[in-house]
Order: C-alpha cells, then sequence, then structure tokens
C-alpha cells in the first residue's frame, strides 16, 4: 500500500515535470509580449510603451509584480501623454538579469533600458512599494532627466528592522541556492494551486488575468521574486543614503487601507524627500492600489504630468 502511494506520487511529478515546460511554451505563444525586448548587456528586458506625449511617464512596479499588473491604470494614462511598464530581469517577459538584484542595479538597469529602447526623457517617475526604492535612487543618479516624482504606497527604508545604516551587503550576493517553491514550479505544482481558493498565490482580480496567471506561476518569476526579496535590505540601505530630491515636484500617494504598523508615519516622512510634496490618499485601497484602485494612481500620475507641463509652459 505505502510503495503504491510512493509510485503514484513519483509519476504524479514526473508528470507535473514533463507538463509545465509544455505549459510554459503554450502560454508564451499564447501572450506575446505587447512591448519590446531590449538587450542591457547581454540579457533582454521587456518594456511596454504607449500613449504620445511629454513627459514620459516610467512605472517601476513593486515586488511581485510587473507591467501586466499595471493594466488598469496605463491605458488611461496613455491617453495623456507616453507612459511607460517594463518588467524588471526574471520577470514575466524579461530575461534573468545578474545579482545582486537591489536599487542600485535595478536604477541601473533602468536607465541602460530606456537609452537603449530610444525612449528619451523628461520622465515622471513612479514607484509603488519596493519600486519607490528604486526611484529614489534613480533620481539621485540621473537628476537630469527626471521632472517629477510619484510615489505610489512605496516602502521606505524606515520600515527595515534594523537602521539602513547597519545593514551590511549579504555576504554571498553573486550566487542563488536552491529553494524548494523554485522546485515546485519546476513540477508545475505552483501552477496548479496559483488558481485553487484560498490557496491562489496570485491576485483575485487582476488585469488581462488569463496573461497574468500565465507570466506568475513560471519557476522563472519564483527566482525572480526571492532574488528580489534577497536585495531589499541592500536596496533600502541604498535609499537611505538618498536624503532630498530638492525642489523637484513630489506627490506620495498613500493607500488608506493598509495596516502595516507605522506605514502611515513612514508615508509621511516621504514628503521630506522634497520642498515641493504633497500627499494624497487611495480611501478605499490596501497596498495594491494598481488593483484595489487604480482611477486613484491614474489620478495622482495625471496631476504630476498636469503640474510639469504648468511649471514648463510659465
Amino acid at each position: 500500500m505505502l510503495s503504491g502511494i510512493v509510485v503514484l506520487i513519483i509519476v504524479l511529478l514526473l508528470v507535473g515535470y514533463i507538463y509545465e515546460p509544455i505549459a510554459e511554451a503554450a502560454d508564451a505563444k499564447a501572450y506575446p509580449p505587447p512591448g519590446q525586448l531590449v538587450d542591457v548587456g547581454g540579457y533582454r528586458l521587456h518594456i511596454n510603451c504607449t500613449g504620445t506625449g511629454s513627459p514620459t511617464v516610467v512605472i517601476d512596479a513593486g515586488l511581485g509584480d510587473w507591467s501586466t499588473g499595471w493594466g488598469f491604470v496605463q491605458p488611461e494614462v496613455a491617453k495623456t501623454t507616453q507612459v511607460c511598464t517594463y518588467d524588471r530581469a526574471g520577470w514575466a517577459w524579461s530575461e534573468p538579469g545578474p545579482l545582486p538584484r537591489d536599487a542600485a542595479h535595478f536604477s541601473k538597469e533602468l536607465h541602460t533600458l530606456l537609452k537603449n529602447a530610444n525612449i528619451p526623457g523628461p520622465y515622471i517617475m513612479v514607484g509603488h512599494s519596493l519600486g519607490g526604492l528604486t526611484v529614489r535612487v534613480f533620481v539621485h543618479d540621473y537628476p537630469s532627466e527626471v521632472v517629477g516624482v510619484v510615489l505610489i504606497d512605496s516602502m521606505t527604508p524606515q520600515q527595515f528592522a534594523k537602521s539602513p545604516t547597519e545593514i551590511q551587503p549579504q555576504a554571498d550576493t553573486q550566487s542563488r541556492p536552491f529553494n524548494p517553491l523554485v522546485l515546485l514550479g519546476r513540477l508545475g505544482i505552483v501552477r496548479l494551486l496559483a488558481n485553487v481558493k484560498p490557496l491562489g498565490i496570485l491576485p483575485a482580480a487582476p488585469p488581462n488575468p488569463e496573461a497574468y496567471y500565465a507570466m506568475g506561476v513560471r519557476p522563472q518569476n519564483i527566482q525572480a521574486l526571492i532574488d528580489d526579496s534577497r536585495g531589499m535590505s541592500a536596496a533600502g540601505a541604498q535609499a537611505s543614503a538618498v536624503k532630498s530630491f530638492g525642489a523637484l515636484p513630489l506627490i506620495v500617494l498613500t493607500a488608506r487601507l493598509n495596516d502595516i504598523p507605522g506605514w502611515p508615519e513612514w508615508q509621511t516622512e516621504l514628503l521630506q524627500l522634497s520642498t515641493n510634496s504633497q500627499q494624497l490618499f487611495a480611501e478605499n485601497s490596501g497596498h495594491n492600489i494598481e488593483f484595489d484602485e487604480p482611477d486613484a494612481a491614474v489620478k495622482a500620475i495625471l496631476q504630476m504630468v498636469n503640474q510639469v507641463r504648468e511649471t514648463v509652459t510659465k
């Protein structure tokens, strides 16, 4: 009896191992990248730009999210100006990139992507959650190319357990240790569980749900999530080193229903990054404003677009 169960489990795992790459190939055919794949130094990143006009809005998604997740926001912003979403290395249609995966590396990668894709500035940088740390570093590294910033329920260095000045680089940032979640992905188990309620590991109602699901369940995405998570402490330290944007226009959009202890205070502290800042609220949203209350994200971004344009015409 026991041996039969073991044999059955082995057979099922083997079936999953064979089925997973077949399913990934079918998904790749069914859901081609909506944007372009651009070489950034030996690997390609996916960037999707829609709309026309200046300044160009560049959206940097949070941890565990990618360009598809902004499908409720991007079309509305594109009615007013050019807006670009992209996938960090390893996510969705982008190819895996080198370690470490932290804000400094993301900033450099994103800048290279924009230049190689021939997407000129000036830019309004929009960062959600983890993307807010990258935007903070990007503004510091390329100040002449940024004319406005929108931080959407952004992470802050203060939320990390240790003081950012005490965070030391990981002893090994150039290797990817074995992780059982990646193995489960390769065996097709993540694909199976992702749509099982209440075990679903993807948002309940993402934009373009079929493509979002297809991208989200791949082992590559799981590995990217692990890599980005390992780099978060370093990203917090790098963002902490950026103390001020000067008088650069800044909007901080905060999710009113985000109940993480300390979050309201951390969001208020973000206003200190600029002498020209203001705070808006997504009254009916948790952390993922792009899913819960996309109209609030659209409103904040377009408010910044109009503010920048008014400044240019004066």
